[in-house]
């Protein structure tokens, strides 16, 4: 019976092969991390944390001249979460994209269903690939795209399941969207234009979010992102600022980063700033201050240790980070070298009304990465933070003890079956 099936599927692949691109692809990607000092301060009381998480996914892509398609299927778990012998397990088996996109023209389409959404430098849309789960939304997109221009639209109208569907459109409350952290409805726009020595790209998002009392708030974030080569130095700039209103609090606040990169005969040097505005301990409005990179990916940006917008632990302080990074060939593979001094991105108070000195600590991350036989991919890293006496008091926690993290990851990304 086996055997039968595995021939119909060859047969009918090898059919579809002759009209179409159709390309089946996995990875499997184990990271074993160390924390102790991870994301927040740790003190002696505290034991480190070691464990094993798996990514394992399977990609089936189909193209012909019309249209294109992706289903991803992704699995994520704990090494021994799960029992040798069961019948219930608690890994998350879930689809991780299902996606069409139709192409009216060449340079004009439309992409429907859950996928990433990521643009630039990622800082506000990213697909958070870092994270085994990954970032992904549920939206239509418009894309238009003639040569070296970009134009996308996007739109997306959420609700959940906690209505029966037979009265799900009529019934008093159906429409209230009750699933934290996310958006109940978005609308944005996203252009870029190429250059001959550098790109521009620009960020319109409106997001609508679930009140308590049924209303829906919306907050609008404005982007800019830059980058020029000039001479032997790239430039890159972006700067995105919020409004609108969030549970009738308003928002006014923004991001500004710029950084240059240096060639030089021996490594890249790339030195740079980025200011994310927070909220003063001495501010008694209701406005929101704090910028917030909502939907991007945070883990590329303001160390790996992820101290900032990764999780609650920053809350509204806001941040200044200065950052230098470069990379050296290592042992036929690649040393990455970071060094960031972080900053609060508002003023704050001790326990006694005294401010605080802006430095929070320093942040060293090393990462080792090798392509192996087979194109897989080893990596190694390790990080530590230097905290300082503002870390301490905003964090708690215990600064003299020893705060880093380590990690390895492998990635296998073979190509199960391919057509030309």
């Amino acid at each position: 019976m086996r055997k039968s099936l595995l021939t119909a599927i060859l047969i009918a692949l090898t059919i579809v092969s002759l009209h179409a691109q159709v390309n089946i692809s996995a990875e499997v990607r184990p990271r074993t991390e160390f924390r102790n000092g991870f994301k927040t301060l740790t003190d002696a009381s505290k034991d480190p944390a070691v464990f094993t998480e798996q990514r394992s996914r399977l990609y089936v892509d189909y193209a012909d001249s019309a249209f294109k398609f992706r289903v991803a299927f992704q699995d994520i778990r704990i090494w021994g979460e799960t029992s040798q012998i069961f019948k219930e397990e608690f890994g998350k088996t879930f689809i991780s994209e299902a996606w069409g996109q139709y192409y009216f023209t060449k340079n004009f389409s439309v992409k429907v269903g859950r996928q990433i959404i990521s643009y630039d430098n990622q800082r506000f849309l990213g697909g958070l690939e870092w994270a085994q789960q990954g970032r992904r939304h549920d939206a239509a997109l418009l894309v238009f795209e003639p040569e070296r221009t970009k134009l996308h639209v996007g739109f997306a109208y959420n609700q959940d399941d906690d209505v029966p569907e037979q009265a799900f459109i009529q019934s008093p409350g159906a429409s209230y969207y009750s699933v934290g952290g996310n958006y109940k409805s978005f609308q944005y726009a996203w252009f870029n234009q190429g250059f001959n020595s550098g790109s521009l790209s620009l960020l319109a998002f409106n997001a609508g979010y679930q009140n308590t009392d049924s209303t829906v708030s919306f907050k609008q974030t404005f982007g800019a992102i830059a980058s020029k080569q000039i001479s032997g130095v790239k430039l890159a700039g972006d700067f995105y600022y919020q409004t609108g209103e969030l549970s009738g609090n308003k928002v006014n606040a923004f991001l500004a980063g710029i950084n240059g990169t240096f060639s030089t005969p021996v490594t890249p040097i790339t030195v740079g700033v980025e200011h994310i505005s927070g909220k003063d301990d001495s501010d008694t409005s209701s406005d929101i201050t704090a910028f917030s990179p909502d939907f991007g990916t945070n883990h590329a940006h303001n160390g790996f240790m992820d101290y900032f917008f990764v999780g609650p632990a920053n809350g509204s302080v806001g941040v200044t980070d200065l950052y230098l990074k470069t990379s050296f060939k290592l042992a036929g593979g690649a040393l990455k070298i970071n060094a960031h001094e972080f900053m609060t991105g508002s003023s704050q108070l001790d326990g006694e009304g005294l401010e605080l000195s802006k430095i929070m600590g320093t942040e060293i991350d090393l990462v080792y990465g090798r392509q192996l036989k087979g194109g897989v991919t080893w990596n190694i890293g390790y990080s530590q933070m230097f905290a300082s006496d503002t870390m301490e008091e905003l964090r708690n926690g215990d600064k003299g003890a020893m705060q880093f993290w380590a990690w390895t990851m492998i990635t296998f990304k073979p190509t199960i079956f391919s057509t030309k």
